[in-house]
């Protein structure tokens, strides 16, 4: 640093040969980043060297903070839903995966539990889908809401569920993307600083993180899980937000649909309380935390049983029903999902022989969405709402020759094709199946607690 200038070249060589950046250099980083005095491709190669050198604690912590002050700050602390308030404001993060698509439910249910839920979320990264993308598969669901009326809607219905604007995290908004097109998503430092800034821009009084492990996680060795639930929870608690994680499989899709609005559709049925098993557990049981961290109760049984009660009652339907409409969104999509957008094409995946599904890697088949225009290549690509996989099997299931495995929805024959002989690949079918627990474990501020 030379006269308040950063010189960003010599940032990049220290972290290259494995030293550290200085607080007060991260934070000249950020805000000449976000100014756009510094290019992409430095950026780019200075996450490069996070991958391949990490942070310090210290540094961890520098660039967290760098990144949660970039510029507003979701104020919160005063909030009144309807005239209740101050409420509990309280979110989930997903590390990440396939099919994953509790923050669908999770949102309007907790908004129906006594506590505020100002959900931001973001897009499709690598092989993995996103959030917003998820919720503008909705005809007319706006994500682009500024700071101010995102405030409004908590204060009437409890819930919003945005991207980052401008004005909030900005220098994760464009990390975020950087990172997509680069090869930067696998860093535990990296996605520990990107989700937390973020969320503790939010004012949060609860957090809990879902850590996606297995094969189509970002981070795949369980052990690293672990120590990326830590590095977070110890980041929410210093700020004063009480931070829980679980651990959950992702050597498996979760749920059957993988893709946009197959997505919005399968989480419209598990708000009518007819999703599948795997999707309805990891939800009830990330719901049940987010009670706890909220503060509501400390008992997780009774959390368990409040969050299923709001399915039950079709209360949680309604408030999705109504921040549908808040948002600009066609809330008749909520009562006929055929109102989603649908792929011209669908074609089957079928097994050429008898055995058990060994494996359902969500990977290849995240890939194969990207690749019928459901993902992006490049960060400022368009995505096709309508095309995804429906899957028919899980790991463990016995199948005959013939046997559907998955079903293909894309624009065209050539598209569909393609992803069909991919997917085709991708599925294992052998005479014995062992999928990772769905749920293995629940990391705390006391501690880890093995749930298998």
């Amino acid at each position: 640093m030379d006269d308040g200038t950063i010189v960003v070249p010599r940032l990049i060589e220290r972290k290259r040969d494995g030293g550290a950046l200085a607080p007060a250099e991260w934070r000249a980083l950020i805000a000449a980043y976000v100014a756009d005095r510094v290019p992409d491709y430095q950026m780019a190669a200075l996450a490069m060297a996070v991958v391949f050198r990490g942070l310090s604690e210290e540094e961890l912590v520098a660039l967290t903070a760098a990144m949660r002050t970039s510029g507003d700050q979701f104020h919160l602390e005063d909030l009144r839903v309807a005239g209740i308030g101050p409420m509990a404001r309280v979110d989930k993060h997903s590390i990440g995966g396939v099919g994953d698509k509790t923050s669908l439910l999770l949102a309007p249910m907790l908004a129906c539990l006594g506590v505020a839920v100002p959900m931001i979320s973001g897009r499709g990264l690598g092989h993995t889908g996103g959030t917003l993308d998820k919720l503008e598969a909705i005809p007319g669901f706006n994500t682009r809401l500024s700071l101010a009326a995102a405030r409004r809607q908590l204060e009437r219905i409890g819930v919003v569920m945005v991207g980052q604007t401008p004005e909030l995290v900005p220098a994760d908004r464009k990390l975020y993307a950087l990172r997509d097109v680069t090869g930067t998503v696998e860093s535990i430092p990296l996605i520990a600083a990107s989700i937390m800034s973020k969320k503790l821009a939010e004012s949060l009084t609860g957090l809990v993180l879902d850590i996606k492990t297995g094969s189509g996680a970002f981070i795949q060795d369980p052990a690293q899980s672990l120590v990326l639930g830590q590095t977070m929870i110890g980041l929410g608690e210093a700020s004063g937000c009480r931070t829980i994680a679980l651990c959950t499989a992702m050597d498996r899709p979760l749920g059957s649909a993988c893709g946009n609005a197959l997505e919005v559709r399968e989480a419209i049925a598990g708000l009518r309380g007819g999703g599948p098993a795997d999707l309805m557990e990891v939800t009830f049981a990330l719901g049940a935390d987010m009670l706890v961290a909220a503060g509501i109760t400390a008992d997780r049984a009774v959390a368990r049983g409040a969050v299923e009660g709001v399915i039950r009652s079709g209360a949680a339907l309604d408030r999705f029903r109504l921040m549908v409409e808040a948002q600009g969104g066609d809330p008749r999509a909520v009562d006929d999902p055929e109102r989603l957008p649908r792929a011209p094409v669908s074609r089957p995946v079928t097994t050429a022989s008898a055995g058990v599904v060994v494996a359902v890697p969500p990977r290849p088949i995240g890939h194969a969405i990207v690749s019928l225009g459901g993902g992006r290549m490049q960060a400022d690509q368009a995505v096709d709402w309508s095309v995804g996989v429906e899957l028919s099997c899980v790991p463990g299931q016995r199948v005959a020759a013939g046997d559907r495995l998955a079903t293909v929805h894309a624009r065209t024959e050539a598209d569909a094709a393609s992803a069909v002989a991919a997917i085709g690949r991708a599925i294992i079918i052998g005479e014995r199946a062992a999928p990772l627990a769905l749920i293995s474990h629940r990391i705390t501020r006391e501690g880890i607690d093995v749930l298998t």
